[in-house]
């Protein structure tokens, strides 16, 4: 009993967006009523889709020892800390725009968890530096986290489209965050150890992964991502079972209850007439969707605000810059915390990521007016 008991702790502090939502769900349905079917439509069953056939590609290439090879290939050429700590920032920055952030986290974070028992690391300060990479990297891509997926099927534009709309803000913040690198780390010396553990490559699981990424990525832009991912997990499941296993399938539970209960909140006559107010504000969604992601996370405020602006951009923008600032600004912040359980890595986080938040929404409100 003692041990389900804990199990069942340890999976309500894991899931706890997941708790949360299911707990509000029957509130919203109490204030407004909807029907089954009226539940079903409020769900963008195209990012769902997406999402799930990128999760299962992304978790390929990770198993695949693809990803963890080239990351060390990179970091045993390096010689110094701040050599390092700007290689890291880079590779999760790019890695983030291909497999997502958190998948970009998954790889890195832990890679620099096993450098840090064979030289010293400031390891604290490379994770945090790790989360900042991806929040700027991932901003470039369609598929570079959730809240761009969302917005991209939901804009209706094509794959390069949408990057090159991206690209001025996400290159801004990426420039920050490697304009903070001298003042983190120093020029300390590294030694790495010949004997460092590298795992094997599975090539059989590597290339089906990178030959099916940008087919999947064709069948999205065209509108098929439900026949896509059915596709990918179909081929997945017969052939690498072993990867599906390992996919954070709650997570796409946690975005359908994020479309139904903020499809519902914002039935909520107040709630309307706030968000479409805000939407008036100098800024407008640019500045409501950095600043509501400080309270609410960046992908449910980009859930919530797209019904009321018109301007995905502006709103693609303001949803990814508010991934800086407060650790709740963002599940990657929250990823990256928590894979480095590292003593003080909260509070040091918000030193070097509010300064970074206020830069960019400062430089983002600029750019987005040339």
């Amino acid at each position: 009993m003692k041990f389900t008991v804990q199990r069942i702790q340890a999976w309500l502090v894991a899931e706890w967006l997941l708790v949360i939502l299911m707990v509000l769900l029957p509130v919203l349905l109490w204030a407004v009523p909807t029907s089954l079917d009226g539940l079903v439509y409020l769900v963008d069953w195209k990012t769902v889709a997406a999402l799930a056939g990128l999760m299962v590609l992304s978790r390929g290439l990770e198993v695949s020892g693809l990803i963890d090879h080239l990351g060390r290939k990179v970091l045993a050429r390096l010689r110094s800390e701040r050599g390092l700590a700007a290689a890291l920032v880079m590779f999760a920055a790019l890695l983030s725009a291909v497999v997502t952030n958190d998948v970009a986290l998954f790889v890195t974070v832990p890679l620099t968890l096993g450098l840090a028992r064979i030289v010293s690391l400031p390891v604290a300060r490379l994770v945090i530096f790790q989360a900042l990479a991806v929040n700027a990297g991932s901003a470039l891509s369609p598929v570079g986290n959730p809240q761009n997926l969302f917005l991209w099927q939901r804009s209706g534009t094509g794959f390069m489209e949408f990057t090159l709309s991206m690209l001025p803000v996400a290159g801004a913040m990426l420039v920050l965050v490697l304009a903070l690198v001298p003042f983190g780390f120093g020029q300390a010396r590294l030694v790495l150890h010949a004997t460092t553990h590298r795992p094997g490559m599975q090539r059989r699981l590597m290339i089906t992964s990178l030959a099916a990424y940008p087919v999947f990525l064709f069948a999205v832009n065209a509108g098929f991502a439900l026949i896509g991912a059915g596709f990918v997990i179909g081929a997945f499941a017969l052939a690498f079972r072993n990867v599906l296993r390992g996919v954070d399938w709650p997570l796409l539970l946690v975005f359908m209850l994020m479309f139904i209960n903020l499809g519902l909140l914002g039935q909520l006559p107040a709630v309307a007439a706030l968000a479409t107010t805000a939407m008036e504000w100098p800024g407008g969604a640019y500045a409501f969707g950095a600043l509501l992601s400080q309270g609410m996370s960046n992908v449910p405020a980009a859930i919530f605000l797209a019904p009321f602006t018109h301007d995905w951009r502006a709103l693609a923008w303001g949803v990814n810059v508010g991934g800086f600032g407060l650790a709740i600004g963002s599940l990657a912040n929250l990823i990256a915390l928590r894979l480095g359980r590292q003593p003080g890595i909260w509070w040091q986080f918000h030193l070097w990521s509010l300064p970074v938040f206020g830069a960019s929404l400062a430089l983002g409100a600029v750019l987005l007016t040339l």
